[in-house]
């Protein structure tokens, strides 16, 4: 994903926003939401879920078309795609807070699996966390053999051991931004080899209560899910064990990401304060627009203020979370289409969160 492009655009649409007479009043939150739900449904969305943060304020609203009978709502189940990062980056920064692993620590993989490296410096578990490792996004055999409509499912660990043989690094290790999904599916397996989503649960979800978020469907949450969709039409969920860690799997709500973007921005009011305020200082620069925390993009709104944000999608889904802690505000929104972002347009959900976050920043 072009996140520099996407970076630019987005963010300029999100500024446009905090021109005086654009921001919204404080006590019209409902009206604010359901405008910008309604706007993802005129983009083609069959369903949207919108849920914001306001001061102490939250609020969430959803349009289309939900599961079985009913109208979808903050409980309604979609793929997270790529927001899973932050998730994995948190577990890290567990790690790291208590002391069992280092951010300069060499990535370490069990015996068969060699590490690709080049120059004279390894891979490091920062590297990783912020795109930096030189790693390409994908490993090179991910495709071979992969049916296009649920492209992780059929990849084993012995697949990724034989991947990792072919892999070359694009640059060396802690020169360079360049986003990996491969980065991220290694630091889970680094963090707990072939048992990657228990690992997710128990530093992560159950601590801050993301009961829905899991890449395993309860009975009841399948009968919250929506179908996702491609070109309009209905496809399969993807599934993954090997790359999980980089979202390619992760079911979740928005009334879930909601509290954890609230554990965003009050930590000092979550069991994880350390590691959520480790995993939002800048580690890494990219270049004059972008900063790289552990997991999360940081950027400038053109209120001087920081935008702290992620974007997902997986074959039919499309999600987006961003926030600002200076100004106590956030928004996420999930759809249940998959949308191509291009190189001078990202795709309807992120340019709609971004634009709604600023509209919340300029109250």
């Amino acid at each position: 994903m072009q996140r520099r492009k996407f970076l630019t655009v987005a963010t300029t649409a999100a500024g446009a926003s905090l021109l005086p007479g654009n921001a919204a009043a404080a006590d019209d939150l409902p009206a604010l939401v359901r405008r910008y739900v309604t706007r993802a449904l005129d983009a083609g969305s069959p369903s949207v879920v919108c849920g914001v943060i306001h001061g102490a304020r939250t609020h969430v609203a959803g349009g289309g078309e939900g599961p079985g009978a009913s109208a979808p709502d903050g409980r309604t189940v979609f793929q997270l795609g790529s927001i899973t990062k932050t998730l994995t980056a948190t577990a890290l920064a567990r790690a790291v807070c208590a002391g069992t692993t280092r951010l300069d620590a060499p990535l370490a993989l069990p015996a068969g699996f060699p590490v690709p490296h080049r120059g004279p410096r390894r891979i490091t578990l920062a590297d990783l966390a912020t795109h930096s490792s030189g790693l390409p996004s994908l490993p090179p055999n991910l495709l071979a053999g992969a049916d296009p409509d649920d492209p992780y499912a059929h990849y084993t660990l012995d697949d990724l051991a034989s991947g990792l043989g072919e892999t070359t690094l694009a640059t060396e290790p802690g020169s360079t931004y360049e986003y990996s999904n491969l980065g991220f599916g290694l630091l889970g397996q680094a963090l707990a080899f072939d048992a990657v989503d228990s690992m997710l649960r128990r530093r992560v979800t159950d601590p801050l209560r993301l009961t829905d978020t899991t890449t395993t469907l309860r009975p009841d949450m399948t009968s919250r899910k929506v179908v996702g969709h491609m070109a309009g039409q209905p496809v399969p969920d993807w599934h993954d064990h090997v790359l999980s860690a980089a979202g390619t799997s992760m079911y979740s709500t928005v009334d879930d990401m909601v509290r954890f973007l609230g554990a965003q921005l009050r930590p000092e009011r979550s069991p994880l304060r350390a590691a959520i305020e480790l995993t939002q200082r800048p580690h890494f620069t990219a270049d004059d627009n972008l900063r790289l925390g552990l997991g999360w993009h940081l950027s400038r709104l053109s209120s001087g203020r920081t935008l702290t944000w992620h974007n997902g999608g997986t074959g039919g889904f499309s999600t987006c979370a961003a926030f600002s802690r200076e100004s106590a505000c956030a928004a996420v929104m999930m759809v249940n289409t998959y949308s191509e972002q291009t190189a001078t347009d990202p795709r309807p959900v992120d340019a709609l969160t971004f634009a709604l976050l600023g509209e919340l920043d300029a109250v």
